[in-house]
């Protein structure tokens, strides 16, 4: 009766009440995550602020539970997905032939991603809330490659200007492309001239930073990525001159900033430069560590050699440069198996939305952003070891959101509509009651 009337009492109350404080601390987590800020702002990388909002986010929503117009019985089976994969992270972290301890405390570094998939699920109920979720993030984004210029302009490949995930030029690129098509949203959908030209002046440094990095696997997912984006804003918005501007922009910052970029993916083909030489030997390396990845996969099938453990066990501290052998050399079959059921289902998600008709113009601008966003990770995780990055898993908890959203619209106006069918048939039916009331009596 409690949860009755705590329920009741949430249907009532304004939609931007609900949850506010996990969402307060979800959007930070969002936040310490993309931009990083303990990397560029005195004194904050002694905190650990990924894990403090973290928990604090999902102990507000705990708090307040019964206020959320979704329980946890509502989660979507890519949620199951998952928690079953971290689940079978941590346990095979035990079973590591490598390094167990490291792979446990990593195991669990990676569980963060299922409490701010939960959170994000749960709190962010309305198209309002998403949008400025993925705000956050686009924003974080332009701020790394602002401070990354600023900061590297003159580092070889931006490589160590930031540490975490943007430490190696090669993740850098990976997070640039996936939140350019969000970016693109953002500019399509601003209300004036300054915003635009903001999120146009973003986009553009984003850009450069990533032609910067040299990274071969950024540029190939920018392609594939950005030839999805255009198609959903360029092809199907009647936007021609999107695809005009596009190939200009990427066209100029080529020629003026992909010099080591050019050089690199010419050492494919052999045609090796002394200058990126280095290049070269990176091309073998990786074709070693595709064959390493392979031969751990067949010793240990089950259980992996523990999360980011391969490292140690390919001899030479180098990752495997495809988020697919990542997964599968140090989780195990089983974990390769819910990773790609969890990425079945966002864009599962996705062919739902975009089957339909009805929704308006902001929405259908970031389905096809999310779309292109997802692509470019599929695509970009054949050639960079993106497995534990949080990007591609925020892009499939917002496509859960979305729809629930969406799910969510239809019923209420199912039920105002079948509200207003039973006061009218009330109507009908007490009308001719009154009319017999006051007819006299024979």
């Amino acid at each position: 009766m409690a949860a009755e009337t705590k329920a009741s009492t949430a249907e009532v109350q304004p939609e931007n009440q609900l949850l506010k404080g996990a969402f307060f601390w979800l959007t930070l987590f969002y936040f310490v995550y993309c931009a990083r800020p303990e990397d560029w702002i005195p004194g904050l990388k002694y905190l650990p602020l990924a894990k403090i909002t973290a928990i604090l986010a999902m102990a507000s929503l705990l708090m307040h539970r019964y206020q959320a117009k979704r329980q946890f019985r509502d989660l979507p089976k890519e949620a199951g997905y998952l928690a079953i994969m971290v689940v079978l992270l941590i346990i095979s972290a035990f079973m590591s032939p490598v390094w167990p301890g490291g792979a446990f405390f990593h195991a669990l570094d990676t569980s963060k991603v299922f409490l701010a998939w939960v959170v994000t699920f749960m709190v962010v109920t309305t198209f309002s809330r998403l949008r400025r979720l993925i705000y956050v993030q686009a924003a974080s984004v332009a701020i790394i490659a602002i401070v990354s210029l600023a900061k590297g302009h003159s580092t070889p490949r931006l490589e160590g200007v930031l540490g975490g995930i943007y430490s190696n030029p090669n993740d850098l690129a990976f997070a640039i492309v996936l939140s350019l098509p969000f970016c693109l949203a953002f500019l399509l959908t601003a209300k004036n001239l300054f915003r635009r030209l903001v999120w146009g002046g973003a986009m553009l440094i984003m850009s450069t930073a990533l032609f910067l990095t040299a990274s071969r696997a950024g540029f190939i997912d920018l392609v594939v990525s950005g030839a999805v984006c255009l198609w959903h804003f360029g092809i199907r918005g009647r936007r021609p001159q999107l695809i005009i501007a596009a190939g200009l922009v990427m066209g100029t910052l080529l020629i003026l900033a992909g010099g080591l970029l050019r050089a690199r993916f010419a050492t494919i083909s052999g045609d090796v430069d002394p200058d990126v030489e280095s290049a070269y030997g990176s091309f073998e390396e990786r074709k070693f560590l595709y064959l390493k990845s392979l031969e751990g996969i067949e010793h240990y099938p089950l259980f992996g050699v523990g999360d980011r453990c391969f490292a140690n066990y390919s001899g030479i501290w180098k990752e495997v440069h495809n988020a697919y052998l990542q997964i599968a050399v140090e989780g195990g079959i089983p974990v390769l198996i819910f990773y790609l059921l969890f990425f079945q289902r966002g864009f599962a998600n996705l062919r739902k939305l975009r089957r339909r008709r009805d929704l308006d113009l902001h929405t259908a601008l970031f389905v096809g952003a999310l779309h292109s966003s997802l692509i470019g990770f599929v695509v970009g995780a054949l050639f960079a070891p993106e497995a534990y990055q949080f990007f591609p898993y925020f892009a499939v908890a917002q496509t859960s959101v979305l729809v629930a959203i969406v799910r969510e619209h239809d019923m209420s106006e199912v039920g105002t509509s079948a509200a207003k069918t039973l006061r009218g048939l009330r109507r009908w039916d007490e009308t001719p009651r009154r009319s017999n009331e006051l007819a006299p009596v024979r």
